[in-house]
């Protein structure tokens, strides 16, 4: 019994202590001393919380400052590294997507300029390699983004359904040619509807567009198109195989690079700057300001909103997406 009473004595110390008296003094402290991050960084707009100066959180406005790319497409719950080699196509292939709608010339006539118009016209033309159909090439060379597309959204999907109501006789031969697939699904026959309808429409790609009805609702629709962001992105690296000469300006790697957990609330100063044409560019035809002036204030914000980690000790400075959209959004108001 003596050996028993230690042993419960023990038990119920070490439970009282480390579940009880030691959670409440950390709770204690957190709260008086530095309550705002021991309840996680949630910051506020107009009464409502918005989101934490911890976690990252997509941004899409022109108005505002975006963060890097996320493999865990913003999750808390989920995240994650990219995990893709160095060797891994798909690496190459979303940055690409990323540098397409943002890098620019380093020199020449054009320097400073964007190159996502030059892509536009490019691709419209329809030839890659000295080769006619741009987006059957693609598909051929890269059936997984093919695959991809399709999966990427349902209304994919389903564009390629109705596609196959109306191209009877070439499912009809692509199953004759793979019997395995007797009852093909929309990702399987996913590079055979890009080589069909590359032909069918030369010089334009599948492509969301939304518009609005006459009851004045957005509808989101497919169709072909021959500019905009996804001609930008997608074929980007096409097009910088055919110009392998041109020289462009270099783009600060926390732009298009994910970090370990895809959750970095930070961006770099100089990536922030790479944005600020953009983010003051907008926010002066919002106000119908002078863009002069209001280049001016977006810096001055970006420097007064950055700092290096540990008050400077170490590292070089960075700026918190959330925190330096919401100042924006408090300087300007709504986006327009």
């Amino acid at each position: 019994m003596k050996n028993i009473t230690k042993s419960l004595w023990l038990l119920i110390s070490t439970v009282v202590v480390g579940s009880l008296i030691y959670p409440l003094v950390l709770w204690l402290i957190g709260q008086t001393v530095f309550p705002f991050t021991a309840n996680g960084s949630i910051v506020n707009d107009q009464g409502k919380a918005v989101g934490s100066l911890l976690i990252a959180q997509p941004f899409t406005k022109d108005e505002y400052f975006w963060p890097r790319p996320s493999a865990a497409s913003y999750d808390a719950s989920a995240g994650t590294s990219s995990a893709l080699a160095a060797s891994n196509y798909a690496l190459r292939d979303r940055v690409a997507r990323m540098l397409g709608p943002i890098v620019k010339y380093s020199s020449g006539p054009k320097a400073g300029q964007l190159v996502a118009p030059d892509i536009e016209a490019w691709f419209q033309q329809d030839r890659y390699q000295g080769n006619p159909h741009i987006v059957a090439q693609w598909a051929d060379n890269h059936n997984e983004l093919a695959q991809g597309w399709v999966s990427a959204d349902p209304t994919h999907a389903a564009y390629i359904t109705d596609w196959q109501k109306s191209h009877k006789s070439t499912i009809a031969d692509w199953i004759r040619q793979n019997p395995g697939t007797p009852q093909p699904q929309p990702s399987d026959l996913a590079v055979l509807f890009f080589e069909t309808f590359s032909k069918e429409n030369p010089g334009k790609f599948p492509s969301a567009i939304t518009s609005t009805t006459p009851d004045g609702k957005s509808q989101t629709a497919i169709q072909p198109v021959a500019s905009g962001s996804d001609i930008q992105s997608v074929f980007f690296d096409m097009w910088r195989q055919d110009h392998p000469d041109v020289a462009l300006a270099d783009v600060p790697g926390d732009m298009v690079t994910t970090s370990g957990s895809g959750l970095d609330p930070n961006i770099t100063v100089e990536n922030a700057e790479y944005q600020l044409d953009r983010v003051a560019s907008k926010w002066a035809a919002d106000t119908k300001r002078d863009p002069r002036q209001v280049h001016e204030e977006v810096e001055q914000m970006v420097q007064d909103n950055s700092a290096a980690p540990l008050g400077g000790l170490f590292g070089e400075k960075l700026v918190n997406v959330m925190q330096i959209n919401l100042a924006l959004k408090s300087r300007y108001g709504q986006p327009q």
